[in-house]
């Protein structure tokens, strides 16, 4: 993908623009993780603690999915979920953790399940003992396929169950070394005790290939954000939302018309908290890069006009979550002068943005990953990955 830029005068403008600490400052954490590290991913549980879950290198091709909780003077130690020498790797399409409402955790990641570049199924474990023990991993899918499955994003669902979505590639036809040709689709599985599968739901024929899906919930239900794929090979972002048990048709968050003809590995993320939404993502339309956000006050239905967050030179891979006073906190990656770094910054409720302000010095090129952040009461916890191993830091949310 080419590499565009934005007008000078406007650029120069941006990287002049004021940029301070957020509240007391970005404060370095002790990671966890060891030095051959990186994919990492958090999450936040529903009695406010963080998770931090990375994948690890054991030896040779084998790795290790490894998590850690957030506690008062730091993180715990490192405790391993699963290891295998046959899982795919990749610096976009990370594992995950979540934890459920009834104090059992559930992490995903992903295994090959064929000889094809491409070919690789996801994998989910469960724990009932806070992740002393996991279960046997089994596959929310069941079509048999050596195809892509993957970018997944899991949430509680109905009943005590564990919903997922993920990219499923079943439909595509794949050439030696590639992709293939055929429709990526977006897919949803709801899933009982064990490795029972309740019930699935196909939530978009055709969307882009390798860009990572998002969920959260709202007080309507669950809403999914994804970068969709047009016939005329259009690549905004949509939303796919779970209400009174039945999926909604798929409908664009904003209508960038970023025209792509291949993936740009950089997917969406949203955040939720009762019917407020806010989503963020990266866009090259007219060949500017930007970082966006958007807010919705109806649980998804609907979304304001977007605000655009990055400093005039953004990698993209955003992340979004939602302050108590209803603001949102976007991180992303920023080039500058001596590369890159992970910044973030705060958009309020009526679309005022606080100055940015940089959390990390990072790189432009795919193993510095996706940055991550996630929020405990006033805590604001974020990941990333350096040349050193997946690395943490945390920082203070603003009283108001």
């Amino acid at each position: 993908m080419k590499r565009f830029l934005v007008p000078s005068l406007l650029a120069a403008l941006l990287a002049a623009a004021p940029r301070a600490s957020f509240a007391q400052g970005v404060r370095q954490l002790p990671s966890p993780a060891a030095k051959e590290s990186g994919q990492p991913n958090l999450s936040t549980g529903p009695d406010g603690r963080v998770y931090l879950s990375w994948l690890e290198r054991v030896e040779g091709k084998r790795f290790a999915l490894r998590f850690a909780a957030r506690e008062r003077r730091g993180w715990s130690a490192g405790r391993t979920v699963a290891e295998g020498d046959n899982w795919f790797v990749n610096w976009a399409d990370f594992p995950s953790l979540a934890a459920l409402p009834d104090g059992s955790l559930a992490a995903h990641w992903l295994a090959r399940s064929g000889p094809g570049v491409y070919a690789y199924d996801v994998k989910i474990a469960r724990s009932a003992d806070g992740g002393e023990t996991w279960s046997k991993p089994f596959t929310p899918h069941r079509d048999g396929t050596q195809t892509e499955h993957g970018f997944v994003s899991m949430f509680p669902s109905a009943g005590g169950r564990l919903g997922a979505v993920w990219l499923d590639g079943r439909e595509m036809k794949h050439g030696e070394g590639g992709h293939g040709h055929g429709e990526m689709t977006l897919r949803f599985a709801a899933l009982g005790p064990g490795d029972q599968v309740i019930s699935e739901a196909l939530l978009d024929p055709r969307v882009c290939e390798c860009c990572q899906t998002s969920a959260a919930l709202t007080s309507e239900g669950v809403v999914v954000v994804y970068r969709d794929r047009s016939e005329k090979e259009v690549r905004d972002i949509s939303v796919v939302r779970l209400v009174d048990g039945k999926w909604s048709e798929p409908r664009a968050v904003h209508a960038d018309g970023w025209q792509i003809d291949g993936c740009p590995v950089n997917g969406p993320s949203v955040a939720a908290a009762g019917r407020r939404v806010a989503v963020a993502w990266f866009t090259m339309a007219g060949g500017s890069p930007r970082v966006r956000l958007a807010f919705s006050e109806d649980a998804g239905a609907n979304f304001k006009a977007p605000v655009e967050v990055g400093d005039g030179d953004p990698v993209g891979r955003a992340d979004v979550l939602l302050l108590a006073d209803g603001s949102a906190l976007v991180c992303w990656v920023e080039r500058t002068p001596a590369g890159a770094e992970v910044r973030a910054r705060r958009v309020r409720p009526d679309g005022r943005r606080d100055p940015s302000f940089a959390v990390a010095p990072s790189g432009a090129a795919r193993s510095s990953g996706f940055p991550q952040m996630a929020r405990a009461g006033n805590k604001i916890t974020f990941a990333w990955t350096s040349p050193d191993g997946v690395k943490t830091a945390e920082t203070d949310a603003p009283a108001r």
